[in-house]
């Protein structure tokens, strides 16, 4: 194995996902703090003078209290070189996580030990199985009343059917619990609800050991425990390495974040477990990180005006394989022109530091002078992409328009930029006498975010007049009968490229214009594919 291949292995790349208010900020903030990128958790919803989240670092996620983008942070950790995606939990932002996810090789599930398998949860599951990708369960809040574990585990399997392997399971729950014990090590972890962050490692024979009961003293919880494993070893589902690789068995741990407690312990069977960087299909074959040392990586996400002082914008790219070095120069495959990737940067969230090289896995920051987009590919050597990241269809539609015909200028470079981040989806009515901008979004909230940054960061007030349509599809076809459609259909539009895009208000209305135009097709997504 050579320096390169051992720098590759050594790579963890995973995004964390959840529904809002399951404690995903909270858990990624603690890993940081295992990892020494911080010294001090932020408080997610806390009082005008306590810290943010670090991974919060737009302002109207610090006001509001949630994610609203998904923000990068690395850290080290006992030789790995660790990348977390953070992702929003709101399903009105799951666009961007989406994408974010294309850049992960596992993803992180986190469960509300109360509320079990949420609505937001099971999206962003299926989202996860569409890319196959290994998927770990963290079972938050323990050390609050929850669910029985074995109804969690039940729920995960009938909602996402996907079948569970406990890596730990808890000695009861609330004010009754006491730690966990370690399936894998036969370690049982002590929860001291005094002063959390003091948790006792004890080596055991197994759940029947004595010193169990010595140890916890509560005869009855200690008997339940043993019930509960026993039940695990004959009627659970059998570890299998093979079967969590593929996506079809999860690990799953319990803990509670807020309280630093099986954090660690997480993290390092995570580290153990999860895969290093993994192959990438392109239109010229698999790029496999382990074979091709020749750098590759595609963006996945951009950002604009991270840092306010300088309005900067930023290109994350996924490193697919090969190694980057600071000022080297790639092929920009989209344009066909060649590039220097000078001042690339790594991030705990909003901060950022200038660095030398990086690996297959990593994520890294790259100025954006206005030369890149969502899905494009970098390459050095032969020309290859990797596959388009599709747009969704919108549902909600609103009419944009500037109120100060002086700042148009300032308008059209924010709406611009914000649709080149996936902010939002922009069209313009087809064939009208009078153009009309109208922007598309996947949640409601998103109007709130684009009214906000135009304001706060191109200084543009906006008025948003919200539309009827429900739905857009992409169409193609038949050119004759596209143009017998386009003649005949009121609501059309086009996107940033072109494309002629059919709004409908209802399903009625959709199914209609299928069933009247057989030979045209409708599709859902920008790249014009189903998935």
């Amino acid at each position: 194995m050579n320096s390169y291949q051992k720098e590759v292995l050594s790579r963890r790349t995973f995004a964390i996902i959840s529904h809002p208010d399951a404690g995903k900020t909270t858990l990624t903030e603690k890993l940081l703090l295992f990892g020494g990128a911080i010294r001090e958790a932020g408080s997610v919803k806390g009082k005008k003078n306590s810290k943010h989240a670090v991974s919060d670092w737009m302002e109207i996620e610090k006001q509001r209290g949630i994610s609203v983008t998904s923000s990068v942070l690395e850290f080290q950790y006992d030789g790995y070189h660790v990348n977390i995606l953070d992702t929003p939990g709101h399903e009105d932002f799951s666009e961007d996580t989406y994408r974010t996810l294309t850049a992960a090789d596992s993803a992180t599930m986190l469960i509300d030990a109360a509320k079990g398998v949420e609505a937001q949860t099971k999206k962003l599951f299926k989202v996860c199985k569409m890319r196959g990708i290994p998927i770990f369960t963290f079972i938050n809040k323990l050390d609050r009343q929850g669910r029985d574990p074995f109804d969690l585990l039940e729920e995960q399997e009938n909602l996402l059917g996907i079948r569970s392997y406990p890596m730990n399971w808890p000695i009861g729950m609330g004010l009754s619990f006491s730690g966990v014990y370690d399936r894998h090590r036969k370690k049982l972890e002590l929860y001291n609800p005094d002063n959390p962050n003091d948790i006792d490692v004890i080596s055991v024979s197994g759940p029947d050991d004595p010193k169990i009961d010595e140890i916890i003293g509560d005869e009855s919880l200690v008997s339940q425990f043993r019930e509960e494993i026993e039940l695990l070893d004959v009627a659970g589902d059998e570890y299998d390495g093979e079967r969590i690789k593929s996506g079809e068995l999860t690990p799953v741990f319990f803990g509670s974040a807020i309280s630093n407690f099986g954090v660690q312990t997480f993290l390092e069977h995570y580290l153990e477990m999860s895969p290093s960087p993994t192959p990438r299909e392109s239109n010229n074959g698999i790029i496999n990180p382990l074979e091709k040392e020749e750098f590759s990586g595609f963006i996945f996400k951009i950002q604009a005006n991270m840092n306010p002082a300088h309005r900067d914008r930023i290109a994350f790219l996924r490193i697919t394989s090969g190694s980057f070095k600071r000022g080297m120069s790639v092929k920009h495959v989209r344009i066909n022109k060649p590039i220097k990737l000078a001042q690339p940067t790594q991030f705990l969230a909003q901060s950022r530091n200038i660095i030398d090289e990086a690996y297959a896995g990593d994520i890294i920051g790259l100025f954006d002078p206005g030369t890149f987009r969502i899905g494009d590919t970098l390459a050095e050597g032969e020309t290859f992409e990797f596959d388009e990241m599709p747009h969704f269809s919108p549902e909600y539609f609103s009419a944009i328009t500037v109120k100060e015909a002086l700042k148009h200028k300032s308008f059209e470079k924010g709406i611009k930029q914000l649709t080149e981040e996936g902010a939002i989806q922009l069209f313009k009515t087809y064939n009208k006498v009078i153009e009309q901008q109208i922007v598309g979004v996947v949640g409601v909230l998103q109007f709130e975010v684009l009214e906000y940054r135009l304001k706060n960061e191109y200084h543009v007030d906006i008025q948003l007049e919200r539309m009827p349509f429900s739905n857009a599809r992409w169409i193609d076809g038949d050119e004759k009968e596209l143009e017998r459609f386009k003649r005949m259909q009121r609501s059309l539009v086009t996107d940033r490229d072109g494309r002629i895009v059919a709004l409908f208000e209802n399903d009625y209305q959709m199914r209609t214009a299928q069933e009247k135009y057989p030979e045209l097709k409708f599709f859902e997504n920008s790249f014009m594919k189903t998935i």
